[in-house]
């Protein structure tokens, strides 16, 4: 009998990412191979709390450089072989795997849908104060409903979803460990006067 293939969870999750991108107008800006799909350790083994989050490249507008309080930043930016990065998405596991199939779809979609629709590296920006989840966290969580309902309305394989149906737990039983890309989130760099 041979021993049991690690589980890739960021492997999986990219091509799950990827048919999402293919199937929904929403996110066909998404260009999947310069989004790092990762994961980290949830310090806490409890159900609630930081599920997963997208980390962009770039500051607002797709700059490399901001100010702030008087200093120049910058970003520091990562590589693919030549192709650049230019957002991670980080899960926390086992945490993420812990909700259920709903959620996880919900959740996988509303990460992607903080990539800007310039794919610029910054985040989508929406009107207003709250540029983020706009107005209302309730009408911005609808939506993301409304998108899984349509994806899993368009047909996906089976495979590329399945392994959301199950626990963490259930992937180790499975599988004998879960693995994946995992990188430190990158720095932000103050700028000399003279650079």
């Amino acid at each position: 009998m041979t021993a049991a293939q690690p589980f890739d969870f960021s492997q999986a999750m990219r091509a799950l990412c990827e048919d999402i991108a293919s199937r929904l107008p929403e996110f066909e800006h998404v260009r999947m191979d310069q989004v790092a799909v990762t994961f980290a350790q949830a310090r806490r083994r409890v159900s609630y709390g930081l599920q997963a989050k997208l980390t962009p490249l770039r500051f607002e507008g797709g700059q490399l450089y901001t100010r702030r309080r008087g200093r120049t930043w910058t970003i520091q930016r990562w590589y693919a072989g030549d192709v650049e990065i230019l957002y991670i998405l980080t899960f926390y596991l086992p945490r993420f795997l812990e909700q259920t199939f709903r959620e996880k779809l919900i959740t996988v979609v509303h990460e992607l849908y903080h990539i800007s629709p310039s794919f610029d590296g910054d985040i989508r920006r929406l009107p207003g104060h709250f540029h983020v989840h706009s107005h209302s966290q309730k009408e911005f969580d609808q939506a993301m409903d409304v998108l899984v309902d349509r994806y899993l309305g368009s047909g996906p394989p089976d495979e590329l979803h399945r392994f959301l149906r199950s626990s963490f737990r259930d992937l180790t039983l499975r599988h004998g460990s879960v693995v994946g890309i995992r990188v430190p989130i990158p720095k932000l760099l103050p700028l000399s006067k003279s650079a």
